[in-house]
């Protein structure tokens, strides 16, 4: 692993050169062959130039490394260019013996020849002394890139000394990072080791709980198949928890039992009596217990309402007949009824209870009241007191501000909600009187409509007084609000 941590520069021709990164391309794979001369003299500096150039430009592209690798390759090709040099020297020397000797050769020839033949010797002699002249310039070109060349060959063994001192402190580096890496891994070793140990250890932990729970689990299944004095105990205890439940509900039942027969002492004898389930769906039936009750079609007969048993009585308009259909308005409330014969109240009948509500109804209401408008089938029994002869089937809307009643696209009463619309149960009539309902919508027209089951003529009456209260409105039967004010 080489970084390049640290720069170095050194001097060349007063210009600096910093190292560079390891892509770095090369115009040749190696170091230009220098030549002396003065051509080629030329052809050096230009590409000693050029090669600069390329080391200034990718300084930052080469690694430490390739940089020691090129600086010894460079210090090679300079001892090269040294040793040239030496032998061009030897070479320059020999030519300028030569070209002495041929001097005085030529200088003594030309004493002992004459006429053109002198002339030529002269002309010779001429170019011997412009060849010496020629050559004389050359060898001081050369001395010249001598001590350039001697100047590029310390340069390059210093760079290359100072590269190599870089790679060693580069080494120095990667062995102390290898020796850390090292070092982290054995405590990342050490680390899982020691949590391996700690998940084995919590594991024997986890086996000795499980075994603590077996061990329990043993103990109580061997209680159960050896019961103790403990569990007798608790068992016997359950039983007369059981029983004492039981004597409590028998005793309530005696109670009611005993006020019943109270009343009827009171009354001086038991000539009638209410059979029914109190709740909303049901109704109330007046049966005669003894031979000598007067015919209930000779009496006259009034339903009333309490709040509790000796509170004020809120009497039930038009509820006249010996069998009184329950409707929302009567939940919660105690329904006493009194029976008159020649204008002699014979007896009074109560309820032992306070009507309960239908199971179920208050949570369908609920639904329902999440709706704009909602649709019952009925039939219309009676319209303004008078038997309605058809039979079929109408539709019954009941709205957040008013009600409908339509037989298909036809509309037979529509009104808003308001203080002269009622709304109650049928008072009187058979056993079907729980599924039947009165309903004014507006003052000289009235309905007595039939549903199709007491939950859904209960919950109509129930959610019309919803809507209507929410209009302040409150929608009862005839007299049922002068009943209230009282």
């Amino acid at each position: 692993m080489t970084r390049v941590g640290r720069d170095f520069s050194y001097t060349m021709q007063s210009l600096a050169v910093p190292p560079v990164s390891a892509d770095v391309v090369f115009a040749s794979a190696r170091f230009p062959n220098y030549r002396t001369g003065n051509e080629d003299g030329k052809l050096m500096k230009e590409v000693i130039a050029r090669e600069t150039a390329q080391l200034l430009e990718q300084q930052k592209r080469l690694s430490v490394r390739d940089l020691a690798s090129k600086f010894e390759k460079g210090l090679a090709a300079a001892a090269k260019l040294s040793d040239e040099a030496k032998h061009r020297d030897v070479a320059s020397l020999e030519k300028h013996v030569l070209l002495k000797k041929l001097r005085d050769a030529l200088e003594s020839l030309r004493g002992r020849v004459v006429g053109k033949n002198k002339d030529d010797v002269e002309v010779a002699i001429s170019m011997v002394e412009a060849l010496a002249v020629q050559l004389t310039q050359r060898e001081g070109e050369l001395i010249q890139e001598k001590a350039e060349i001697k100047k590029l060959t310390s340069f390059l063994q210093q760079a290359s000394e100072d590269a190599k001192k870089l790679v060693d402190e580069e080494r120095g580096f990667a062995r102390t990072e290898i020796e850390n890496a090292r070092a982290a891994v054995q405590r990342v070793e050490e680390a899982l080791q020691e949590q391996e140990r700690m998940s084995q250890a919590s594991g024997t932990q986890e086996d000795m709980e499980a075994l603590v729970k077996e061990v329990q689990e043993a103990r109580r299944i061997k209680m159960l198949h050896q019961p103790s004095k403990v569990m007798d105990m608790e068992h016997e205890l359950q039983a007369l928890r059981i029983q004492l439940a039981e004597k409590s509900k028998r005793s309530i039942e005696l109670q009611k039992e005993l006020a019943l027969s109270r009343r009827g002492e009171e009354s001086g004898s038991c000539l009638f009596e209410l059979n029914g389930t109190t709740a909303l769906g049901s109704y109330l039936e007046i049966q005669p217990c003894s031979n000598s009750a007067p015919q209930l079609s000779q009496c006259s007969i009034q339903w009333y309402r309490m709040a509790s048993q000796g509170g004020n009585r809120d009497i039930i308009s038009g509820a006249t007949k010996p069998i009184y259909a329950l409707e929302p308005s009567d939940v919660g409330r105690i329904l006493q009824v009194d029976i008159i014969s020649d204008g002699q109240s014979i007896t009074t009948l109560t309820t032992s209870d306070p009507i309960d509500p239908a199971a179920g109804l208050g949570n369908y209401v609920e639904a329902l009241v999440r709706r704009h408008e909602t649709e019952f089938n009925v039939v219309i029994i009676q319209m303004n007191g008078v038997d309605h002869p058809s039979e079929s089937i109408h539709v019954l809307h009941v709205g957040k501000m008013r009600m409908k009643l339509c037989k298909g696209k036809t509309t037979v009463a529509k009104e808003y909600y308001s203080s002269s619309m009622q709304l109650c149960g049928v008072r009187g009539g058979g056993s079907a009187a729980a599924q039947a309902s009165f309903w004014q919508p507006k003052i000289g027209l009235s309905f007595v409509l039939g549903f199709e089951s007491e939950r859904e003529r209960n919950a109509a009456i129930m959610l019309a007084r919803r809507f209507a209260f929410d209009c302040n409105i409150m929608l009862a039967g005839p007299d049922d609000r002068a009943a209230r004010k009282h």
